[in-house]
């Protein structure tokens, strides 16, 4: 049969000849988790899998983060565990940089043996929601920011991850080194790699800053006219990030709060609309404040951003991340070039005018994350909604209203999510009913474990 993803033989075969180095290819599914999964197939395999497809058990995105089945998805015993097909997509056939002997990747999206999409796969969550945009001739364009720990791999006396000391000579720093160009140099080899490993795979990384704590780095990616590429991006820039340090001999860390003293991880994501002729919808017209199809988007954003937090923060670290001050949003609010806000219009050229969506963590699904916040912009403009006063000053002091206060927790975030049906529509109901499932799996799993907080409050003391 013919792919049903767009890839073709000549891609395969074009790749092949281009690149008689590379012994193997990793082919990587990613699932509502975010985690990518597959197989490792030898040079000789490769066109069978743009012929064909390569099979792949339906449980493969009923997996919780441990990689357990989670048999509520109804992906498992339900379905008989069969086989479907994962199919290339097209563009993301790629050589790995620094591997011996030389490998290449390739990322998956999962089709039913008809060729139908499989809706528990995040990437066609994603693509539904472009499409409806499309039959409106809207082109959601955007880009992800991507931040980032680099730890050492050994913990400290107490027993806590550390910051990696420079991989160029070993220093190491406990100061926070926000936008310290010198601290960035003690990286140096380390980035280098991942510059020349995203080259490689045609990935647009940009700026790499130091960030907001000890041992944490933020790279940009250059803004897509789709925004679907802007989510491979983001996925693909972490699992080479993640293998170049590594290979530094380092740990690349993309919890949401990993040093609990510290700021968090962000994944913000720029996001704006073009028409059928390129231009930028979201930009105001002379005599306009904003337009009005901007006010629109941030008022289905704000609207929406309680019972969708489960998709931006999905994890039980997530929730640690969302402390006041630490330029984490706690409040469904939006201001202009306010970063203590949820959604920032950032300043600058009225033609590049987006909406910075802050609240998720580099934790959570980009596919997810983007298909959400197009939901949600759609539901502004269809219903034409408010998005109320702007936010000027403190973001962290304003007091949203109760139809639109968050989630207080991980628990009640899942609980909104399972009730929403503006999220069931967002990520179809077959992936909500995945993705919550595997959420309520994941918070049975940390309820029942006893940490070692709860010996150092309890034990000698109750």
């Amino acid at each position: 049969m013919s792919s049903p993803s767009g890839s073709t033989l000549q891609e395969a075969q074009e790749f092949l000849d281009a690149h008689p180095e590379i012994e193997a290819f990793d082919i990587v599914l990613t699932d509502s988790n975010g985690v990518g999964r597959g197989k490792i197939i030898r040079r000789h395999e490769l066109k069978s899998l743009y012929e064909g497809g390569r099979h792949l058990p339906i449980s493969v995105l009923g997996l919780d983060i441990t990689g357990e089945d989670v048999h509520e998805t109804g992906l498992i015993w339900d379905s008989g565990d069969g086989d479907l097909r994962g199919w290339p997509i097209p563009g993301t056939l790629k050589p790995l940089h620094g591997t011996s002997p030389a490998r290449g990747q390739v990322l998956l999206s999962m089709y039913q043996l008809d060729g139908t999409p499989m809706s528990s796969d995040p990437r066609h969550a994603l693509a539904r929601q472009i499409e409806k945009f499309a039959t409106r001739g809207l082109h959601p364009a955007g880009a992800f920011e991507l931040e980032f720990f680099l730890l050492a791999n050994e913990l400290d006396a107490d027993g806590r991850v550390q910051p990696a000391g420079a991989v160029i000579d070993g220093r190491k720093s406990s100061k926070t080194e926000v936008y310290s160009v010198d601290h960035l140099h003690g990286m140096e080899p380390l980035f280098s790699d991942i510059y020349a490993a995203a080259r490689l795979q045609g990935i647009p990384a940009e700026t790499v800053i130091s960030e907001y704590a000890p041992g944490q780095y933020e790279l940009t990616l250059n803004y897509r006219k789709n925004i679907m590429q802007a989510a491979d991006d983001l996925v693909l820039l972490k699992r080479l990030v993640r293998a170049q340090a590594r290979r530094h001999g380092v740990t690349a860390c993309f919890m949401a709060k990993p040093i609990e003293k510290y700021a968090g991880s962000g994944m913000h994501l720029h996001v704006s609309l073009l028409d059928d002729n390129g231009a930028n919808v979201f930009a105001e017209k002379d005599g306009e404040e904003w337009s009005p199809t901007l006010l629109h988007a941030l008022g289905g954003l704000t609207a929406t951003m309680a019972e969708s937090m489960l998709v931006f923060a999905p994890h039980a670290n997530s929730w640690r991340r969302f402390v006041a001050q630490s330029y984490a949003p706690i409040a469904p609010t939006w201001g202009v070039n306010n970063r203590s806000v949820a959604l920032r219009v950032p300043a600058g050229d009225v033609k590049n005018r987006r909406i910075e969506h802050r609240p998720s963590g580099v934790d959570a699904n980009p596919y997810l994350v983007a298909a959400t916040v197009l939901a949600g912009i759609a539901k502004g403009q269809a219903e034409k909604l408010d998005p109320g006063p702007v936010t000027t000053g403190n973001g962290y002091e304003a007091e949203p209203s109760a139809a639109n206060a968050m989630p207080p927790d991980w628990r009640s975030a899942i609980e909104a999510a399972k009730a929403s049906a503006f999220l069931k529509q967002a990520l179809g109901e077959d992936m909500h009913r995945t993705f919550t499932a595997i959420k309520h799996a994941e918070y049975l799993r940390v309820a029942r474990t006893i940490s070692e907080l709860d010996y150092h409050l309890y034990l000698h003391e109750v």
